[in-house]
């Protein structure tokens, strides 16, 4: 047995860190008391044995505090979201804007090319018919002088006295419908349009001429006013777009399906001069 051993140690033992934080309350708690007593009372007063417990850190709500940043933070977020929204929302609106401001500038350009269109064709159409008219004017003002000066009795623009062959043959149906009503669309036997009359006429004479007005006038060879010959094709218009057409027979006058009013009839060229005559014989 060692000498020493019957000796105590002075060592203290080692406490743990749980019981010195305990014990650290106690006292703190322990001399809060004390200082609470010696203010509230007078120096010879008896002690006061009650205590009063302090708050520790683990009575703090912690649960709260984290939920409270967390709400924070996504209010933070949400805010964030809807600035960023409301800026795509604004370019957005720009974009559209100066999309529409382009597209009726574009649709401004094209109108305006339209009628500048416009007014240039109906210039142009009004520059033919003029022409048209002063031809007509022309050809009228040398029948009337050519009928005029005419002392043999012969027929203006005659080359012959009276027709022969197919002519005669066009000439004679032309005559016999005379008096026949004139209907739109009409190709006989009883009633016709300008263009019925003609194409029946020369079908009389084995000729198949097209339906319409402005197709016969396109056949054959276009003539002069003042040479026409029986049985030539006039017409009013442009050759390749005439509105009506007759058959000339001869004696300066021509037979044709004139309208509703007047019917098929026979009449003298200067009762409604032609614009011109074709020739297709």
């Amino acid at each position: 047995m060692s000498h020493t051993a019957h000796i105590p140690s002075h060592r203290k033992p080692r406490r743990s860190a749980s019981k010195l934080a305990l014990r650290a309350g106690v006292a703190g708690g322990v001399l809060g008391t004390i200082a609470v007593a010696g203010a509230a009372g007078p120096a010879n007063a008896e002690p006061v044995t009650e205590t009063i417990e302090m708050p520790t850190l683990g009575s703090l709500d912690v649960g709260g505090l984290a939920s409270a940043v967390a709400a924070s933070a996504e209010a933070s977020q949400q805010e964030a979201l809807d600035q960023s929204l409301e800026s795509q929302e604004n370019l957005a609106l720009q974009k559209a804007a100066k999309d529409a401001k382009k597209a009726k500038a574009e649709a401004d350009r094209k109108a305006e090319a339209e009628r500048a269109e416009k007014a240039r064709a109906k210039a142009e159409q009004e520059r033919q018919e003029a022409a048209a008219r002063a031809s007509r004017d022309s050809e009228r003002t040398q029948l009337s002088a050519q009928s005029s000066g005419d002392t043999s009795g012969s027929s203006v623009g005659d080359s012959t006295q009276a027709p022969t062959g197919s002519a005669a043959a066009i000439v004679a149906f032309a005559r016999a419908q005379v008096g026949d009503a004139y209907v739109s669309g009409g190709t006989g036997p009883n009633s016709w349009d300008c263009s019925g009359l003609v194409q029946a006429a020369y079908r009389e004479a084995g000729i198949d001429l097209p339906r319409i007005s402005y197709q016969q006038s396109s056949m054959g060879t276009s003539v002069s006013l003042s040479s026409l010959q029986p049985g030539d094709v006039l017409y009013w218009g442009s050759r390749s777009g005439s509105y009506h057409v007759a058959i000339y027979v001869g004696g300066g006058k021509y037979v044709g399906a004139q309208n509703s009013s007047t019917g098929v009839v026979e009449r003298s060229l200067d009762w409604d001069m032609p614009s011109g005559a074709v020739r297709i014989l």
